[in-house]
């Protein structure tokens, strides 16, 4: 895991080096970003919709019985933000676009596409990876945005039916408990989260050698490694911006 890590660095430096030089295609980040943000949009939006609803529902009468029933939507507001919205808008993207990226690299690998590019003497790592690298984190951050947003509003809806807190009491709370450091850092790990998965799934589609079975396996591999390099991710950011806290 180590060399492969090592192998993902020198491969985002070169698409870096390639991407400042002025070869990336807006077309081809568009088309990505589409591919990659837009088309995960939905299963990304319902996962942490959900998660959200079913924490509200989980606390909401413990804070009632409490008396703090007025803290839950800063309680859930935090909660998301730091990390549900983020860790599993990623984890979905992950999944979807991720494993739909290194697929697509493999089959151009096993099919000597790639090899093709690298005689018409263009640097294959940084044509493949510079414009998936920067549709993965724009699309990543507008998903992580988008589910922010689109969880505290189920965690409202839940309040209000489970245990009939009115929304501006909820909101109120947000408003009050929520800083904006909070939101920036989030959608800092959208970024940082979104060129993970581009990077890592491109790596594996890269390294991919055999034929249709070795494909399989790859789209396998890429999707826990990017589980783990996201975790990873996310803890590292926390203990940069929170452990002072």
């Amino acid at each position: 895991m180590i060399r492969f890590l090592g192998i993902c660095v020198q491969n985002f430096i070169q698409a870096a080096k390639y991407t400042l030089k002025g070869n990336v295609r807006l077309s081809s980040v568009l088309v990505q970003t589409a591919s990659i943000g837009f088309d995960s949009l939905g299963i990304c939006l319902s996962i942490v919709f959900i998660s959200a609803c079913v924490i509200a529902l989980q606390v909401a009468h413990q804070f009632l019985m409490s008396g703090g029933e007025s803290y839950i939507g800063g309680f859930l507001a935090v909660a998301l933000i730091r990390e549900i919205a983020p860790g599993f808008a990623a984890l979905a993207l992950a999944a979807r676009a991720g494993t739909a990226i290194t697929a697509q690299v493999a089959n151009m690998q096993v099919t000597n596409q790639i090899d093709a590019i690298d005689v018409l003497k263009v640097d294959s790592i940084g044509y493949y990876f510079a414009p998936r690298i920067i549709a993965g984190a724009t699309g990543c951050f507008c998903i992580v945005l988008l589910s922010e947003l689109t969880g505290v509003l189920g965690g409202a809806l839940v309040s209000y039916f489970s245990i009939g807190l009115h929304p501006i009491r909820y909101f109120n709370s947000v408003w009050l408990m929520l800083v904006m450091k909070d939101i920036y850092i989030s959608l800092f790990k959208g970024v940082v989260f979104g060129a993970i998965i581009a990077l890592v799934c491109a790596t594996v589609g890269y390294n991919t050698r055999g034929g249709a079975k070795n494909v399989g396996e790859s789209t396998t591999k890429s999707s826990i490694l990017c589980t783990i390099y996201i975790l990873f991710a996310d803890l590292i950011i926390d203990i940069l911006f929170y452990m002072g806290n």
